[in-house]
Formats: structure tokens, sequence, C-alpha cells
């Protein structure tokens, strides 16, 4: 198996993760009203939930990245947004 064919197959299976990470995303946190969620449950659900979207985005980039290598296309400048929180963007 030559590289371009392995870097192939690993960008077929970057998708198939975002797929699933969208339904990680997608999943309801309580699903039923009788639901005993502590606060620290809940949390930690949104900040996984938070993580997958983060990861989908990441890997989706990634993915844009090599493919462009494949297809010998010039590298694209990009602004990174940067996901920080209050205390990480007043710090400047």
């Amino acid at each position: 198996m030559d590289t371009k064919e392995t870097k192939r197959n690993i960008i077929l299976a970057g998708h198939k993760a975002v797929e699933e990470l969208i339904k990680v995303a997608e999943e309801v946190i309580i699903t039923n009203s009788e639901d005993d969620l502590t606060a620290d449950k809940l949390k930690n659900a949104a900040a996984s939930k938070k993580l997958a979207i983060f990861d989908a985005f990441e890997i989706l980039s990634r993915i844009e990245e090599e493919q462009r290598v494949l297809d010998n296309k010039p590298r694209k400048e990009v602004e990174t947004t940067e996901f920080k929180g209050f205390a990480e963007r007043m710090s400047k």
C-alpha cells in the first residue's frame, strides 16, 4: 500500500470519526424528566459534547489540509479560530 492510498484511507476513516462525534454531540443529555442528574453530571455531559464538537472540527480541518496535499493544491492560508474562555481572552 503506498502513502497516498494510506492517506486516502485515513481521510475516509476521519470522515467516519466525524460522523460518530456528531452522534455524540446530538445525543440528548436528559432522557427522562424523572432523572435526577447532579450538576456535576450535567456539566460533564456538556463538556463531553463540547469536546466532541471541537474534535470534529479539528479532524475536518486536518482532512481538508491533507486532501489539498494529495490533490497538489496550494496551501490555503486560514485564520485560526481559537476558542478561549473569558479570562484567556482578557489576559492579553
